[in-house]
């Protein structure tokens, strides 16, 4: 009986070493898994929960015009404010989140349940102005509250000119990353880099007395120095809203300006723009949902003139006469070398000219381009042929994105050259049945106006370290000969004549010699809708600028043909600009040369101190009332064009927004 039992008890001693060892092992390999698997992650949670880390944004690079002065988007600060509700006693609760939500105009109750919230951080309010933050120290000094409501430095983006280049200039979100153009082009150089500050806590997120915070101070993001020019593009956008409303453009219109030797944009504006500082702003929404709202917003948000394709009309009969004088197939001045009936039939398809009521007759090429006769352009193209024609358009840029540094880029659209029958040839010929962006036609008149090379346009030009002062200048870039100097002076010629006596007398400047060429298109087949156009070449003895103005379906009294439409508004805008860049006249005035004197500060003033003013220095002031005010005499000046220290001659017109 003894033996039994003591063989029983070995058996369980037994069984429990066994026991005891499979545990023990597997203990040790739990501890190896906590150890050597799991240690940094378990390392990195512990550090999580026992450390309070609020992020410091960084305050985004500020955006410059070309003078690097003007300044069109920087960052302010602000702060945000947080709140641990560990560290705020369970009996003042109430109170702070009363005095949190009177303090930052918001909602009570979701204020109340962050801060019963069991949650080490919980936002109350972002990008709050320095003088509420500075009401809410305040109030926590006189309440005693030392803990428990955190007040973090932040930034806050700004546009001082509002509506100024915002298709191109773009927006931020609320987490300060760049959404839409140059904003969101160069991001990543913009935005700096974030900072943090680090604390520890307890178990329950609540602080450890005497212990500091851990500052890490934000870097500062890189600045950019713009090829825009603040005062071409207030002229650029004033006369193109004054085109739009006043020839009823029901889908707007955009305007361009590059200098041809450099790829600069001095100016890229669309109308209608929108307000920088308020981008996500509509109006008449009442009944949109939320689809709607969005395709809204994303319209006015739309840069058209990168965008957007369209059919450029009787402005690329410049291509084509660039190709058939390169290829050595016609001259610019042979009498007679051309005939217009009215019209010309190709594979069986009469094509009519746009005067087909009143034939232009016998014609050399110079009259043909200022008469813009499309019968004519038709025969060249067919003396070129489909296969030479493409070479051309590639070199001219149009199968290709310009890839300008902004977002968003389209490019043209043609037919495959192998679907290119006679007729299409024809009709693309002379400007139609295709589509190109409004960048990439001026980009490629570029080409001509600066002895026939293609540069790409660029609309950043310099990096700047503000810390450092370090400065990176984006390159210029120039690409392939597109024609022989020879042909692009040839081409300019053409294009002064048909300023000067053709369809686009429109244009003339006085002082100054303008090259250009209208065009007139249709929106679309079948459509009713046209698109009216001029392009510009200024001073054609020295370009230094290319405009194109594009309108899309003006429905005005005016009609809707280029040389009627776009052409005044380019004079309009050339007779400004070029004057502004002080560029040398092509002809010598009749009257003495006026003296210059300095352009004084006017804004904030009344018109009526304004005019006293200018009267000393025999300038004139022209108002544009934008508030419809019929007391102008007392009104306020907001804006003047030119800016003050500019240089002026005596008896120049200030352009003033009251």
């Amino acid at each position: 009986m003894q033996t039994t039992c003591s063989i029983k008890n070995k058996k369980m001693m037994m069984w429990i070493i066994i026991i005891a060892t499979i545990l023990l092992i597997l203990l040790i390999i739990r501890i190896a898994v906590i150890q050597f698997i799991d240690g940094n992650k378990l390392k990195q949670m512990a550090y999580e929960q026992q450390t309070l880390n609020r992020k410091i944004t960084s305050k985004r690079g500020t955006i410059y015009d070309a003078s690097g002065e003007n300044v069109l988007a920087k960052s302010s600060t602000v702060e945000t404010v947080t709140v641990n509700s560990t560290n705020i006693p369970e009996d003042k609760k109430e109170m702070v989140s009363k005095a949190l939500a009177e303090i930052l105009e918001v909602d009570y109750e979701t204020t109340l349940k962050k801060v019963k919230k069991r949650s080490s951080i919980e936002t109350i309010g972002k990008k709050v102005e320095k003088d509420k933050t500075n009401k809410l120290r305040q109030w926590m000094k006189d309440n005693n509250i030392e803990s428990g409501i955190n007040i973090d430095e932040d930034t806050k983006r700004y546009y001082p000119y509002s509506t100024l280049a915002s298709q191109v200039i773009g927006f931020c979100g609320s987490d300060n990353q760049g959404l839409d153009g140059i904003e969101a082009k160069y991001d990543d150089i913009l935005k700096g880099k974030s900072g943090k500050i680090e604390k520890l806590t307890d178990a329950k997120g609540g602080d450890i007395g005497q212990l500091e915070e851990t500052y890490v101070a934000a870097e500062k993001g890189k600045d950019l120095i713009l090829t825009i020019d603040l005062n071409i593009q207030s002229i650029v956008e004033k006369y193109l809203e004054n085109a739009c409303v006043d020839n009823e453009c029901t889908d707007g219109g955009n305007v361009i300006i590059m200098n041809p030797n450099n790829g600069d944009i001095l100016a890229m504006a669309t109308y209608p723009n929108y307000d920088l500082n308020n981008p996500y702003e509509l109006e008449n929404v009442e009944g949109l949902d939320s689809k709607e709202k969005n395709k809204q917003l994303q319209a006015k948000w739309r840069n058209k003139a990168i965008a957007d394709t369209y059919e450029p009309g009787s402005t690329f009969k410049l291509i084509t006469a660039s190709a058939a004088l390169e290829e050595g197939i016609t001259t610019t001045d042979k009498e007679g070398e051309f005939n217009c009936g009215g019209g010309i039939e190709v594979a069986g398809v009469r094509i009519k000219c746009w005067r087909y009521y009143r034939p232009h007759g016998t014609q050399s090429l110079r009259q043909a381009l200022m008469n813009s006769c499309n019968p004519v352009f038709i025969s060249l193209g067919q003396k070129i042929g489909k296969d030479k024609y493409y070479g051309y358009l590639e070199k001219f840029g149009f199968f290709k994105k310009t890839n300008i540094d902004l977002p968003g880029e389209a490019k043209g659209i043609f037919l495959d050259k192998d679907k290119v029958g006679p007729v299409e040839l024809a009709t693309i010929s002379f400007g139609q049945r295709f589509e190109v962006t409004p960048l990439q036609m001026v980009t490629a008149v570029s080409s001509i106006a600066n002895g026939g090379e293609y540069i790409k346009p660029r609309v950043v030009k310099e990096i700047v370290d503000s810390t450092t002062g370090e400065k990176q200048e984006i390159e210029v870039k120039k690409e392939n000969r597109v024609i022989s100097e020879e042909t692009a002076n040839n081409v300019l010629d053409m294009m002064k004549s048909v300023v000067e006596e053709g369809t686009g007398r429109n244009a003339q400047v006085q002082g100054y010699l303008v090259g250009g060429k209208t065009g007139t298109s249709e929106d679309g087949v079948n459509t009713n809708k046209y698109v009216t156009s001029f392009i510009g070449v200024a001073p054609i003895s020295n370009p230094q600028v290319v405009v194109l103005v594009t309108l899309y379906n003006p429905t005005g009294e005016g009609g809707h043909q280029g040389g009627g439409v776009a052409a005044p508004v380019g004079g309009q805008i050339l007779g400004e600009v070029l004057p502004y860049l002080e560029l040398q006249e092509d002809k010598e005035r009749e009257e003495e040369e006026k003296e210059e004197v300095e352009m004084p500060e006017i804004r904030n003033k009344t018109v009526e101190e304004a005019k006293k003013i200018l009267k000393e220095y025999d300038l004139e002031l022209e108002i544009n009332n934008q508030t419809g005010s019929t007391n102008e005499k007392n009104a306020i000046i907001k804006e003047q064009i030119p800016k003050p220290g500019i240089k002026i001659k005596k008896e120049g017109k200030v352009y003033v927004d009251i």
